[in-house]
């Protein structure tokens, strides 16, 4: 039951699960402060019912959505294996011993450059801007304001150095799905991302270096500081030899190692740190692995940002990926996402073009969806064909995916990144968003390379073959699945 049907929907009527989707994810995101699941539901309905009407036949609808499934499943796997190395990381004392050595160098004169670096350093080591937010974050603000430093410029250091963490990490939620969804290996991904990412975050911190100078005769009260420190040395064996773990992994990178057994060797040793260094017993060790770390500290700051990690904390995601691939499954077996990029691609005709449009494309889905994990999935798939048609590395759509979606999310004061530091800086949107430089030059700079053609990357002929003998592989299982299905029925 291959898909052998040709029959084109007009674009008019390919936008109709998008504007459905995207008018009740505004609805039940802004009014009702729900999640983006049912709407990715609803949109996923109308787009099978406009499919059918057409003309495709129900189990032809039906192998889209289990073909985006199915495409998921790679990212799928490593979001669990974070979950467990996020774990294993913060039980093992990891984290903690990286966290408390970032916090030792804290100066006064350099307030807003050393926050930014601090955030950068805690959400590489935690994968999650949001948790680092939630407490560094805020430790700085009350830090940043009694030396007299501009809320919103404290505000946006910690943004700027919390979103490099998450483009960067490897630990990341939307590094993985933007990676995993243009089935690109996760640190091919990484790696393509330094030369948008890191001159993003010089920027913002020479920006930062100035705007800190008429700060520097300031006193500052680190009482904040010093209780977090006091917390990490009370439940946490703090060493310098727990570096060693993270540069194990760092390492096997630099091998070449793949993600998935660098990734278990981290979860194994962070295991290991937790039993044979902390002192933690094996059934707890076990239970963090699935359950996440649990901590009572006395400390709110510290406490909530070590309560996390663990297979069940993923589970959000797992499930927010499978619905958003049953919608963009669906709009592609039918032809609507072709139908939609088709009308992009009468602009975007070079690879400068294409690669900017994604990256426009990602900031629109933020500003209408109110997502940034569907501003990763969608446009991820609505492009994918395009720049396999022009030969262009994957690499080149997953990074451009981050530049335009993960980064500019803060932005949206709509968007439910943008609610979140809202709520837990106490800043608006408008008065952070000129001092959060690293989200808005990262796309700029992204932009400007794809034009110029600097760092465009191209598949060799090698990777093209290979590429082509995997598609045809897939083709074959395709079949014989299908083949497999008419027998039984």
């Amino acid at each position: 039951m291959k898909n052998q049907q040709k029959i084109e929907i007009p674009f008019l009527m390919a936008l109709i699960p998008f504007i459905v989707m995207i008018s009740i994810m505004a609805i039940t995101i802004i009014k009702f402060g729900g999640s983006p699941h049912i709407p990715l539901l609803i949109g996923a309905v109308i787009a099978a019912l406009i499919g059918w009407r057409y003309g495709y036949k129900w189990d032809i609808i039906e192998e889209g959505a289990y073909k985006g499934i199915r495409m998921a499943l790679p990212a799928i796997v490593i979001i669990l294996l974070v979950g467990l190395i996020i774990g294993a990381w913060i039980g093992g004392g990891i984290v903690a011993t990286m966290i408390y050595y970032g916090l030792k160098i804290i100066t006064p004169s350099l307030f807003l450059v050393t926050i930014c670096i601090i955030c950068a350093i805690v959400t590489l080591a935690i994968g999650s801007s949001w948790s680092t937010m939630g407490t560094i974050g805020v430790a700085g603000m009350g830090i940043g304001v009694s030396m007299g430093i501009p809320a919103a410029m404290v505000a946006g250091a910690v943004i700027s150095g919390a979103y490099f963490g998450d483009k960067m990490s490897p630990l990341s939620d939307t590094t993985n799905l933007a990676a995993g969804i243009t089935e690109t290996p996760l640190f091919t991904h990484i790696k393509h991302m330094v030369y948008t990412t890191i001159p993003g975050l010089l920027i913002a911190l020479v920006v930062y270096f100035i705007l800190g100078r008429q700060f520097a005769s300031t006193a500052v009260d680190i009482g904040n500081i010093n209780s977090i420190l006091s917390a990490l040395e009370s439940n946490f064996v703090i060493s310098p030899w727990l570096l060693l773990v993270p540069l194990a992994v760092i390492v096997l990178v630099a091998k070449k190692v793949p993600a998935l057994p660098a990734l278990t060797i981290g979860v194994l040793l962070g295991w290991l740190c937790y039993v044979f260094i902390q002192g933690g017993s094996v059934a707890d060790a076990v239970n963090t692995l699935h359950d996440g770390f649990v901590i009572s500290s006395g400390n709110e700051m510290v406490d909530n940002l070590f309560n996390r990690g663990g297979i069940e904390s993923m589970m959000y995601t797992v499930s927010l990926t499978i619905v958003a691939m049953i919608f963009g499954g669906i709009m592609e077996q039918v032809g609507m996402l072709q139908a939609i990029v088709n009308q992009i691609l009468k602009v975007a005709k070079s690879a400068g073009s294409l690669i900017a449009a994604t990256i426009v494309s990602a900031f629109f889905t933020n500003a209408t969806a109110s997502e940034q994990y569907i501003s990763i999935l969608l446009p991820g798939r609505m492009y994918a064909k395009a720049y396999r048609d022009k030969k262009l590395h994957s690499k080149n759509l997953s990074r451009a995916l981050e530049d335009g979606g993960t980064v500019t999310s803060p932005l949206i004061p709509w968007n439910t990144c943008g609610v979140f530091i809202v709520a837990t800086l106490g800043v608006s949107t408008f008065a952070y968003a000129p001092y959060a430089i690293l989200n808005y030059t990262v796309p700029i700079i992204s932009i400007f390379m794809a034009f110029i053609g600097l760092k465009v990357e191209f598949l060799t002929e090698q990777e093209l073959k290979a590429l082509e003998e995997k598609e045809a592989r897939q083709s074959a299982k395709t079949d014989d699945g299908d083949a497999s299905t008419s027998v039984l029925t």
